[in-house]
């Protein structure tokens, strides 16, 4: 999987001539928490909501709600935009773009092609676009957790057995719990009665668990 593939796309951006208030009226209208800002199809900083939080007066300033406003309006983002901004191209895998995010502690990376802010990847893509369809969240069936059975060995005989029963399978990963000598490996099955195969692979030797959604 490619960042294009989980990357949002058709990404608003704005110029770094935008006001503080114009900003984050910008998020607020469409639950953005952070804003690429291009000048010229450039690249060159982004504004994020805690960034706008931390310039604007707080509640116990002396100004009056006009001088507030007029504060707001004319201070651009130019002057508070973060300038050293993370950014991935879309041909890159999404283990790289992961491991990119995590080595600089950030939650988003602004997705650039030739120049160009083509779109933006956050934590949340990664979890509604990976994750989830990996560990199989939302999807009914059972989830089937064999301990030691993540070893190649094992697991092709896991996989032999639900074969074997003509379960469904939907998707599986393998886990390494700490302090463990072997991998577990946890099979989510399209279906509620998973009680035989549960006794053949105890049969085998494998202690057998059933996960909660």
């Amino acid at each position: 999987m490619y960042v294009r593939d989980i990357m949002t796309s058709n990404v608003v951006t704005i110029p770094s001539t935008t006001s503080i208030a114009e900003a984050k009226r910008i998020m607020l209208a469409h639950g953005f928490r952070r804003l690429p800002v291009v000048d010229k199809g450039k690249l060159v900083g982004v504004v994020t909501e805690h960034g706008l939080e931390k310039v604007s007066p707080s509640k116990a300033t002396s100004l009056t709600v006009w001088e507030l406003s007029y504060l707001l309006d004319k201070t651009t983002v130019k002057e508070i935009m973060e300038t050293n901004v993370v950014t991935i191209g879309p041909e890159a895998t999404a283990e790289e773009a992961l491991a990119v995010a995590q080595g600089h502690k950030v939650g988003a990376l602004v997705v650039v092609d030739k120049g160009r802010v083509e779109g933006i990847l956050t934590t949340n893509d990664f979890f509604y676009k990976i994750v989830n369809p990996v560990l199989g969240l939302g999807e009914e069936g059972t989830r089937v957790e064999v301990t030691g059975g993540g070893e190649p060995q094992a697991l092709e005989e896991v996989i032999s057995l639900v074969n074997k029963h003509c379960l469904k399978m939907i998707n599986l990963h393998i886990v390494a719990p700490p302090d463990a000598d072997k991998k577990d490996v946890i099979v989510h099955l399209g279906c509620e009665d998973v009680s035989q195969l549960k006794t053949d692979l105890e049969g085998k030797g494998y202690k057998v668990s059933m996960r909660q959604r």
